[in-house]
Parts: C-alpha cells; structure tokens; sequence
C-alpha cells in the first residue's frame, strides 16, 4: 500500500472512530483538526449532491413518460354516453376529445412534445417518438371533422385551439414541436396545422408599431417576456423547416425587440412585463418566464444556420443571461420564483427550463463545462427529488399572468398537476443523459468536477495543503 493510501486510510479510521466512539459513549477525545480529517466529515445536503449517471437519468424520465402514456389519452367519446367513437366520420356535435389530466393541444404540451423528441434523439427510445406520433397523428385526423363542426357554430374545447388559435399561446409552442416533428422526419399528417398556426403567428397576431409581440391585458399594449417563447422558436424552426430567410430574419428581429425592452443589464436578466403607458417599468424576474426567454434563445440559436447574420448578438445574450442565472441558483440547486428574492419559494419548472438550457449549451460548446457543468448537476439534482415514483412532477408554479408587485409571485400556488412542469424535465433529462454520455463528471475533494477526458478514480482524491 502506498504512503499517501495509508495516510488516507489511517485518517479515515481515526474520523469514523472518532464520531462513533463519541456517539456510543466508549470515547471522550474531542474531534479536533489533529486527530479528524475535518475535511472528509459528510456535508447535511438537504438535496442529492453528486454526479449522475446516463442510467439514472433515464430513469426519472421514463417514470414521467408512463405517467403521461396514461395521462394524455387519444380517444373521440361521445360527451353524454362517454362511448367511445373510431370511425371519425360519426364525429357529430355531442363528440369531444375524451378528456385526461392535461389537454393535448396546450403550449404547456406544444413544450411537452418536443421534450419527448428531444429524449428520443438523445437515448434512441422510439417510446418517445412514438408518444408524439401518435398524438399528433391523431390531433391530425379528427381537425377536420371538427372543423367542419365549428363552421357550424358547434366547437370542441381543446380543438378551437388547434383549428382556430386566438392567441400565442394557442400556437406559437405547438407549432414548433410540430415542426420539429417534420424535420426529424416523422411521418405526421399535420402540415396544414402548422401552416393555419404560423399563419396566426405571422398575421394575425396583436403587434405594437415596431413588430413585436404584444397583448392588451393586463394594460393596453403590454410585452410579456413569455412571448419569446409563446411565438419567436416556431418562426425560427419554419425558416429550418422550409429554408425561407424571411422566417430567419424575423426571428432575430424580434428577440432583439424583447431586449430593447426587457433586459437589465446590470442583473443580467429580464423583466417579466413592459408597458407602454408606463413612465417606469418595474422589474420582477419571474423564474419561468426567465426560462421561456432563454429557452428561446437556445432554439434560436439551433435553428440558425452557423454564421447567420445576427446569431452573434444572441449567443452573447444567451451568455450574458446563463451567467445572470448561475450567480443566482441556490444551495439547493433550485432557482428562486423571484430570481433575485431568496425569501421566494424555490420553483421546479423554471430549474428544469435553466438545467436544459445549461446541459445543452455545453453539449453544443457554446458555454464552458468545466465552470458551467457543476451547474447544470446540481440543477438536475434538484428536479429529480420532485418526480415522484408515479412519474408525476412537483413543485411547478401554476399559470401565472403578470403583476407589478412581490406579493402576486410570492403567493402564486404550485400544484403536481401544473403541466408547465412536465416538459421541462423532459428537456433537463434528456439534455443531462446525453452530457453524462460525452463529458466526465467526478468527485474531486467532496466537489463535483467536469474533465475533459475521462479520470482515474480507483484511488480516493483529495487535495494536501
């Protein structure tokens, strides 16, 4: 045996000797620094601290993957009889979706379904892909019999939505995941959706004088900083889907719009609402809609060809902002409701949103592993104590509107059926299985450490000073 091995292991049978003595009442030497090394005593972590691997990350996400297979059901019913209907043709004014924990059709799903894309490209389980095909397939085959029922004044809950979106989030997310599923090439019917979406989108959509994004509530002519996410990704991933530069342009224009207004700078993160009534803009920064506007930005930056004119000015947002997020993630690996306001209660999907982000933007080499990796560990960490054995995700902050005071965030509930939670740990999942795949996370001195190439562990390491 070495001197430094049986330096270590002398040391480490004087420290368990040392606790256990004192706990069993055989020894009265106090613990000091001469006869402990302090150093390997065990920290009281209130959340799992430590590299995962590949294996136990899938798990989590296959346990929300079969909660949803059940979840989400794909089935017309008759709404009085609750029989259920196979030949559409029967579609008639008493039909409707039969209903299950979430709607189909929601942003929230919009997020969902390219999560599960996403899990499919990075660990190759066609479970994934085929979760999405068989809903989108599905949502494709009744749109028209329920169209030809709303024409007539007779409309189904979750299909207005897809055949007549009145709003960015009727549209906007799952038009994107929609696309996605053509680019990678899935065999859907649901083309013309996505045309009747991105038409919304680009048409019909309430703007203010410059073009971008707007809505008349809560105040006249007010910017949500969730409508980067809720339109500017389904018009980037259109420019991949059909290579026209106008949806390009477009996209790059309108994330520069959102900075105009909603940026701070000196905190490196956005503001949830701007107001053009208002002399002052107050600045509360929500968690989740800080994540739909970085999420934003990673799709952005995926979908842009490498040297597009513009994508340089949103690859130095995206930094600016992951180094805003970082500074702020607490102890526990989770973000706070209110980023800067550590007395907000910690909150599940906008962690999830910044654990994806994080994970892919060092897969993609954008940010460093080795100050960002520790990162995105801890975050993913965090999120997995909220999946239950069920599969079911806790700790996500309800619907949230817009509010210019602490209180409204502060007091928004949470619920395990907030389905705002369930796509973002997808992303985190399926992100952090493919960078445990290509990087080399370690214990190092009790600290989780990214190595570029793979370490020796088969001796304990430690620093001497």
């Amino acid at each position: 045996m070495s001197k430094i091995k049986s330096l270590f292991t002398i040391s480490l049978l004087c420290l368990l000797s040392a606790s256990g003595g004192a706990q069993n009442g055989t020894s009265h030497e106090k613990t000091n620094d001469f006869n402990t090394p302090l150093h390997l005593m065990k920290p009281a972590y209130k959340t799992p601290y430590g590299e995962s691997t590949p294996e136990q990350v899938k798990a989590v996400t296959d346990r929300v993957l079969a909660f949803l297979e059940t979840a989400t059901p794909t089935k017309v019913i008759n709404k009085d009889s609750k029989e259920v209907i196979t030949d559409f043709k029967q579609i008639d004014k008493n039909s409707v979706l039969e209903r299950g924990t979430f709607r189909l059709a929601s942003y929230e799903w919009g997020v969902t379904y390219a999560s599960m894309l996403l899990v499919a490209e990075k660990t190759g389980d066609a479970r994934y892909t085929k979760y999405v095909s068989d809903r989108f397939n599905f949502l494709a085959e009744v749109a028209p019999y329920f169209e030809k029922l709303r024409k007539e004044g007779i409309v189904e809950p979750q299909m207005r939505q897809v055949l007549h979106p009145e709003a960015l989030d009727d549209a906007g997310a799952m038009c994107s995941a929609m696309i996605k599923a053509q680019i990678a090439g899935m065999k859907c019917n649901d083309r013309p959706l996505i045309d009747n979406y991105m038409d919304f989108i680009m048409n019909k959509e309430y703007r203010l004088a410059d073009g971008i994004f707007a809505r008349n509530r809560p105040q006249h002519n007010t910017v949500w900083l969730d409508d980067m996410f809720m339109a500017i990704p389904s018009i980037a991933n259109m420019g991949k889907l059909t290579g026209d530069k106008k949806y390009y342009d477009e996209a790059i224009k309108q994330v520069m719009l959102f900075k105009q207004r909603m940026w701070v700078p000196e905190k490196k993160l956005f503001r949830h609402g701007w107001v053009e009534g208002m002399s002052d803009h107050p600045a509360f920064h929500w968690g989740r809609a800080n994540g739909w506007a970085i999420l934003t930005m990673t799709e952005v930056l995926d979908a842009l060809p490498a040297n597009y004119p513009g994508r340089d000015k949103i690859l130095y947002l995206f930094k600016e902002h992951v180094r805003g997020l970082a500074a702020l993630q607490s102890g526990e690996g989770f973000w706070h409701q209110l980023l800067d306001r550590n007395d907000s209660y910690l909150e599940l999907s906008a962690t999830a949103i910044y654990t994806y982000c994080i994970a892919h933007a060092i897969n993609k080499g954008w940010i460093d592993a080795l100050a960002y990796g520790p990162v995105a560990t801890l975050g993913w960490n965090a999120v997995t104590t909220q999946v239950t054995e069920a599969g079911e995700v806790d700790g996500t902050c309800v619907g949230t509107g817009m509010g210019f005071d602490p209180a409204y965030y502060y007091y928004r509930p949470v619920h395990r059926f907030a389905a705002h939670g369930y796509g973002p740990v997808l992303l985190a999942g399926g992100e952090m299985y493919a960078l445990m795949k290509t990087k080399f996370p370690k214990m190092n001195d009790s600290a989780v450490q990214f190595y570029n190439t793979k370490q020796d562990t088969t001796a304990p390491i430690f620093s001497v000073k």
